[in-house]
């Protein structure tokens, strides 16, 4: 029972990225290391590299190496850039509350909606956004009314990205409920 009890919420990152030139950067360093890597291991295998050994000896191949080492510069550049927002799971209690607090309207229920499509994804967000300082240790999140601006400000597919990652975290069933 301590197991179960000791179970921490799950979590969820939503990556946010405007820089296209640090994508495309990655992206590009990437699959320089792949096609390094697939030419090392075609060159092991001319060279007669034992199967046990292959590995160790493609990725200290000079050209893997460097294609490593500059896909790691890529990738540090692209945090840099990028906005992570971490959402966290509510437990059920608080949940239902939520949704108790954002009821749908008569037409919004009519629809099958169970909660109000104009309310309730900012509240969401809000209540399962977390932030950590630079030392790892929570601050409070973004406020309702920051949730909100956002949602109305974003175009709709980032907007809706935004609301499904705090949805998502608190729908996304992490046990395997077996063939029975």
């Amino acid at each position: 029972m301590a197991r179960l009890k000791a179970r921490k919420l799950p979590e969820r990152a939503l990556r946010l990225c405007d820089d296209d030139e640090a994508k495309k950067n990655a992206t590009d360093a990437a699959l320089e290391l792949a096609k390094a890597r697939t030419t090392a291991r075609s060159a092991s295998v001319e060279q007669g590299v034992v199967e046990a050994e292959r590995e160790q000896w493609v990725i200290s191949q000079p050209e893997v190496v460097a294609a490593q080492l500059k896909l790691d510069d890529a990738e540090r550049a692209l945090a840099d850039v990028t906005l992570v927002l971490t959402f966290r799971a509510l437990p059920r209690p608080a949940w239902e509350q939520l949704l108790r607090d954002h009821p749908p309207t008569e037409a919004q229920a009519d629809q099958g909606m169970e909660y109000n499509i104009e309310t309730y994804p900012a509240a969401l967000i809000s209540a399962c956004h977390i932030e950590r300082d630079q030392d790892g240790v929570e601050v409070p999140g973004m406020t309702e009314r920051d949730a909100q601006e956002l949602l109305d400000a974003w175009p709709d597919s980032e907007a809706k990205a935004l609301f499904t990652c705090a949805l998502l975290v608190n729908q996304t069933l992490r046990a395997d409920l077996g063939k029975g």
